[in-house]
C-alpha cells in the first residue's frame, strides 16, 4: 500500500462517525407522515365523534340503548381521542 492509499484507509472510519452523527439527526418521514395523518383523521373525526356522542344521549335518554351501553361507548370515545396523552402518561411514569 502506498501512502496515499493508507491515509484514506484511516481517514475512512474517522469520516464515517462524523456523517453518523448528520444521518441520525434527520427526522424519519415516516413518523412525520403518520403525525400529520393522525393529526388530519381527528381533525376530520371531531365533529362526527361530537355528534355521535349526541345522538347516544338522545337515545339513552328516550331509552333507547341501555345507559351502561351509552356509558362505554362516550369511555371509547374517550380512549380513542385521548390515546396519545394516555401513551406519553404511561411513557412518563415508566421513565422512557
Amino acid at each position: 500500500m502506498n501512502r496515499r492509499s493508507l491515509k484514506l484507509v484511516k481517514g475512512l472510519p474517522i469520516a464515517a462517525l462524523a456523517l453518523s452523527t448528520t444521518v441520525y439527526a434527520q427526522a424519519n418521514p415516516f413518523a412525520q407522515g403518520a403525525s400529520a395523518f393522525q393529526t388530519s383523521l381527528i381533525s376530520i373525526l371531531t365533529p362526527v365523534a361530537t355528534i355521535a356522542v349526541m345522538v347516544i344521549g338522545v337515545a339513552a335518554w328516550f331509552n333507547r340503548v341501555s345507559w351502561s351501553w351509552a356509558a362505554a361507548s362516550g369511555l371509547g370515545i374517550l380512549l380513542v381521542f385521548g390515546a396519545p396523552q394516555v401513551v406519553q402518561w404511561l411513557r412518563s411514569m415508566a421513565g422512557v
